[in-house]
């Protein structure tokens, strides 16, 4: 099997909103990259055309059509796929959705990252609610039709699916491992780019660097310079998709040492260059 890099969709939601659902396609061999990496609200992946790995906080797990997944906010996550055809709708929604919903069975349920698969027919009537709510959402995302439908959808999941594997009883962000690295977790969440040394990111963490090297990779399956390069990175392709920044100020914006590094670096993670990524990303979106 041909291995190529997947490449999570640098989505957020937009002010105001309280969801966002889009939908995502992939032909054969198109370019695609990823890294371990969270987001600060809940997601739900909903494949159709899928093949590779889940790489999430109860180990790993192999995809295949029609299955889901769920990661809860901060806990980190990764995708290894195929090179094959590929496609999945992609929901987003703040924590706050399930309590202000009184969604409580559900909030109980979507605390842990999870890998879904149903049986046939309650997989098919799960797709056609999605595709329902992702019409719906393109109409009007706050229409009581909408915020019906994701209700419908996250209720039915906590009553009907069982994850392949029992979550752990512990989430990772209050794991001590990742608890020794929040200082630096804090960063990242809320920095597009991060400067700091190994050296100075252990210090914050008041760990030795060699202790924490060790732990950063064991959360995030990468060394902590890399992840530094590919968190700017995934910052620059979400600025690319939701903003009209140019590239030049991209790559100034997020401390790269010139706009044509900026673009060798962007290029060797994603297969194109930001141009080309800019002009196409918007396509994959239905």
């Amino acid at each position: 099997m041909k291995k190529n890099k997947p490449y999570c969709e640098p989505f957020c939601i937009q002010q105001g909103y309280n969801f966002e659902v889009h939908h995502v396609s992939y032909s054969d061999n198109d370019p695609y990259s990823c890294f371990m990496h969270f987001h600060e609200v809940h997601e739900l992946i909903v494949f159709e055309k899928i093949e590779g790995t889940f790489f999430y906080n109860q180990g790993e797990s192999s995809l295949q059509d029609y299955d889901m997944v769920f990661t809860p906010a901060l806990e980190t996550h990764d995708f290894e796929l195929s090179s094959r055809q590929k496609s999945w709708h992609i929901i987003q929604f703040l924590p706050s959705f399930l309590a202000d919903n009184g969604l409580a069975s559900a909030e109980s349920f979507f605390k842990y990252g999870m890998h879904l698969r149903l049986n046939a027919c309650d997989s098919k009537d799960i797709h056609r609610v999605v595709t329902w709510l992702h019409e719906s959402y393109r109409r009007d995302p706050y229409s009581d039709k909408s915020q019906s439908l994701l209700r419908l959808l996250l209720t039915w999941l906590a009553e009907s699916a069982s994850p392949l594997k029992s979550p752990h009883t512990e989430a990772i962000q209050n794991s001590s491992s990742y608890a020794k690295l929040e200082p630096v977790v804090n960063l990242f969440r809320h920095q597009k780019s991060v400067e700091l040394s190994l050296n100075e990111a252990a210090a914050m963490c008041c760990l030795s660097p060699s202790y924490f090297s060790r732990l950063f990779k064991s959360v995030f399956r990468y060394n902590y310079s890399e992840y530094s390069i590919r968190h700017r990175l995934y910052s620059a392709a979400r600025m690319l998709s939701q903003s009209e920044f140019s590239i030049t100020d991209i790559s100034y914006e997020l401390n790269f040492s010139s706009p044509s590094h900026f673009i060798a670096l962007f290029k060797k993670q994603f297969g194109v260059t930001p141009k080309k990524y800019k002009t196409t990303i918007k396509e994959r979106l239905l």
